[in-house]
């Protein structure tokens, strides 16, 4: 994607992939993303990982410590693997948000497939502007949705004023590969391959290589540890996962 020349300051624009787009037109254009690739999009991520997306987010479900008295938040919930990996592992309630309907349906839709409703619920919010209460949950995770926010500190507090004393934060998000001689084969497969697939498979190759350029303008893992330090979260740490092309990082609300 080229770049958008724009006149605003800094502090009005954001990026957008590699744009830089107004702060207010991120939102909608996410949407649009999302609305596209909403049918296809397990099979996308099964090609996107080779299928690794899967191990990753079973891993980050056991990090979450499920119990039957546990209550999940689970922001940017797309398609519900985190929920359903919750629940498999004995969690209790659930609370999926999304900001996008079409996504949020779709996850919801394989959960009453599953047999996974009881004690599930669903609602199309911002993660920006949570409508919960203070301290009424649990556990706070977001699986591969941060990067598609417009404010990551904004999301960071308000995932901390959610959570109950004692109650943690996850993220999983794509981070920075730490086998540099892996790197030029990544970009390759980045930005060559899965755009090209995006084509074939779902008809978008636009929405795919946005995708792509979201992981590379995203926080690196020390960069992310002090956004969630300014948040307000205490004891935080990551962990990487396939030389750091994912990471889990948490922190507590104490």
């Amino acid at each position: 994607m080229s770049t958008d020349q724009t006149t605003a300051t800094p502090g009005e624009t954001t990026d957008f992939g590699y744009r830089s787009v107004p702060r207010g037109t991120k939102k909608p254009l996410v949407r649009a993303v999302f609305d596209s690739v909403a049918p296809r999009y397990d099979v996308m991520n099964d090609f996107m990982s080779l299928g690794i997306h899967r191990v990753w987010k079973r891993i980050f479900a056991t990090r979450l410590r499920p119990t039957a008295g546990k209550t999940l938040l689970d922001l940017a919930s797309g398609t519900g693997d985190i929920a359903a990996n919750w629940r498999r592992l004995g969690g209790g309630p659930m609370l999926a948000t999304d900001i996008n309907a079409s996504m949020l349906a779709h996850g919801r839709d394989r959960a009453i497939a599953r047999g996974l409703v009881a004690d599930f619920r669903y609602v199309v919010a911002d993660a920006e502007a949570l409508p919960l209460a203070d301290r009424s949950v649990d556990v706070a995770a977001i699986a591969f949705g941060l990067r598609n926010c417009t404010d990551k500190v904004l999301v960071l507090r308000e995932a901390r004023r959610v959570l109950k004393p004692g109650g943690r934060f996850f993220c999983l998000e794509f981070s920075r590969l730490q086998v540099a001689v892996l790197e030029k084969l990544y970009e390759s497969w980045s930005f060559s391959v899965l755009p090209r697939v995006g084509r074939v498979v779902a008809g978008d190759a636009d929405s795919y290589r946005y995708l792509a350029e979201s992981i590379r303008k995203f926080p690196d893992q020390e960069t992310l540890l002090g956004m969630m330090q300014d948040a307000g979260l205490a004891r935080v740490k990551f962990e990487n996962l396939s030389g750091g092309i994912v990471a889990i990082h948490s922190g507590w609300r104490l």
